[in-house]
Protein backbone atom coordinates (compact mmCIF):
# COMPACT_ATOMS: atom_id res chain seq x y z
CA UNK A 1 0.00 0.00 0.00
CA UNK A 2 1.30 3.44 -0.95
CA UNK A 3 1.34 6.14 1.71
CA UNK A 4 1.09 9.89 1.23
CA UNK A 5 4.85 10.11 1.90
CA UNK A 6 5.59 7.57 -0.87
CA UNK A 7 3.31 9.29 -3.39
CA UNK A 8 2.97 12.94 -2.33
CA UNK A 9 0.99 13.85 -5.45
CA UNK A 10 -1.65 11.12 -5.15
CA UNK A 11 -4.09 13.49 -3.37
CA UNK A 12 -6.18 10.71 -1.86
CA UNK A 13 -8.53 13.24 -0.26
CA UNK A 14 -9.92 14.46 -3.59
CA UNK A 15 -13.42 13.08 -3.20
CA UNK A 16 -14.66 11.80 -6.58
CA UNK A 17 -18.28 12.47 -5.61
CA UNK A 18 -17.53 16.16 -5.05
CA UNK A 19 -14.80 16.62 -7.67
CA UNK A 20 -17.14 16.55 -10.69
CA UNK A 21 -17.60 20.14 -11.95
CA UNK A 22 -21.37 20.45 -11.50
CA UNK A 23 -21.32 18.84 -8.05
CA UNK A 24 -18.45 21.09 -7.00
CA UNK A 25 -20.61 24.08 -7.97
CA UNK A 26 -23.58 22.70 -6.06
CA UNK A 27 -21.52 22.06 -2.94
CA UNK A 28 -19.91 25.51 -3.13
CA UNK A 29 -23.33 27.16 -3.50
CA UNK A 30 -24.73 25.23 -0.56
CA UNK A 31 -21.77 25.83 1.76
CA UNK A 32 -22.27 29.56 1.10
CA UNK A 33 -25.96 29.23 2.09
CA UNK A 34 -26.07 27.19 5.32
CA UNK A 35 -29.87 27.41 5.60
CA UNK A 36 -30.19 25.89 2.13
CA UNK A 37 -31.45 27.03 -1.22
CA UNK A 38 -34.59 26.59 -3.24
CA UNK A 39 -34.10 24.29 -6.22
CA UNK A 40 -34.63 27.14 -8.69
CA UNK A 41 -32.10 29.38 -6.97
CA UNK A 42 -29.54 26.57 -6.90
CA UNK A 43 -30.21 25.84 -10.58
CA UNK A 44 -29.58 29.50 -11.46
CA UNK A 45 -26.38 29.72 -9.38
CA UNK A 46 -24.93 26.58 -10.97
CA UNK A 47 -26.16 27.14 -14.52
CA UNK A 48 -27.66 23.65 -14.79
CA UNK A 49 -30.84 22.32 -16.33
CA UNK A 50 -33.55 20.89 -14.07
CA UNK A 51 -32.62 17.35 -15.10
CA UNK A 52 -28.88 17.79 -14.59
CA UNK A 53 -29.35 19.44 -11.21
CA UNK A 54 -31.78 16.71 -10.12
CA UNK A 55 -29.36 13.95 -11.08
CA UNK A 56 -26.36 15.56 -9.39
CA UNK A 57 -28.41 16.25 -6.25
CA UNK A 58 -29.46 12.61 -6.23
CA UNK A 59 -25.80 11.49 -6.30
CA UNK A 60 -24.93 13.90 -3.49
CA UNK A 61 -27.96 12.85 -1.44
CA UNK A 62 -27.13 9.14 -1.86
CA UNK A 63 -23.63 9.94 -0.55
CA UNK A 64 -25.17 11.65 2.49
CA UNK A 65 -23.80 15.06 1.54
CA UNK A 66 -27.03 16.95 0.87
CA UNK A 67 -30.56 16.84 2.17
CA UNK A 68 -33.47 17.46 -0.20
CA UNK A 69 -36.81 18.57 1.26
CA UNK A 70 -39.97 18.70 -0.78
CA UNK A 71 -42.82 20.74 0.57
CA UNK A 72 -45.18 23.58 -0.16
CA UNK A 73 -45.05 27.31 0.27
CA UNK A 74 -48.23 29.29 -0.34
CA UNK A 75 -49.81 26.16 -1.90
CA UNK A 76 -46.97 25.86 -4.41
CA UNK A 77 -44.45 23.01 -4.48
CA UNK A 78 -41.06 23.98 -3.10
CA UNK A 79 -37.93 21.85 -3.12
CA UNK A 80 -35.10 23.02 -0.90
CA UNK A 81 -31.58 21.65 -0.69
CA UNK A 82 -28.98 22.02 2.02
CA UNK A 83 -25.73 20.43 3.11
CA UNK A 84 -25.82 17.84 5.85
CA UNK A 85 -23.33 18.21 8.72
CA UNK A 86 -21.34 15.32 7.23
CA UNK A 87 -21.54 16.94 3.78
CA UNK A 88 -20.19 20.22 5.09
CA UNK A 89 -17.28 18.46 6.79
CA UNK A 90 -16.46 16.35 3.72
CA UNK A 91 -16.52 19.46 1.56
CA UNK A 92 -14.19 21.35 3.91
CA UNK A 93 -11.84 18.34 3.96
CA UNK A 94 -11.96 18.26 0.16
CA UNK A 95 -11.13 21.97 -0.02
CA UNK A 96 -8.07 21.42 2.21
CA UNK A 97 -6.73 18.82 -0.22
CA UNK A 98 -7.55 21.03 -3.21
CA UNK A 99 -5.62 23.89 -1.60
CA UNK A 100 -2.65 21.54 -1.20
CA UNK A 101 -2.87 20.66 -4.91
CA UNK A 102 -2.71 24.35 -5.80
CA UNK A 103 0.23 25.00 -3.42
CA UNK A 104 2.15 21.98 -4.76
CA UNK A 105 1.53 22.95 -8.38
CA UNK A 106 2.63 26.53 -7.73
CA UNK A 107 5.76 25.34 -5.93
CA UNK A 108 6.92 23.08 -8.76
CA UNK A 109 5.88 25.45 -11.54
CA UNK A 110 7.90 28.38 -10.21
CA UNK A 111 7.15 31.98 -11.13
CA UNK A 112 4.49 32.50 -13.79
CA UNK A 113 5.99 32.53 -17.27
CA UNK A 114 9.32 31.06 -16.13
CA UNK A 115 8.42 27.44 -15.47
CA UNK A 116 10.96 24.89 -16.65
CA UNK A 117 13.13 27.29 -18.66
CA UNK A 118 15.73 25.69 -20.89
CA UNK A 119 14.18 22.25 -20.69
CA UNK A 120 15.66 21.54 -17.24
CA UNK A 121 14.04 18.79 -15.24
CA UNK A 122 12.21 20.11 -12.24
CA UNK A 123 12.54 18.46 -8.86
CA UNK A 124 9.06 17.47 -7.73
CA UNK A 125 8.59 18.10 -4.04
CA UNK A 126 5.29 18.90 -2.40
CA UNK A 127 5.00 22.28 -0.68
Amino acid sequence: MTTQDDAPFSYEGLDRVIHEKARLGIMTSLVAHPKGLAFGDLRALCGLTDGNLSRHLQVLAEAGLVEINKGYEKNRPLTTCRLTAAGRQRFLDYIEVLERVVRDAAAVAGPVGRANEGGRKMKLKPA
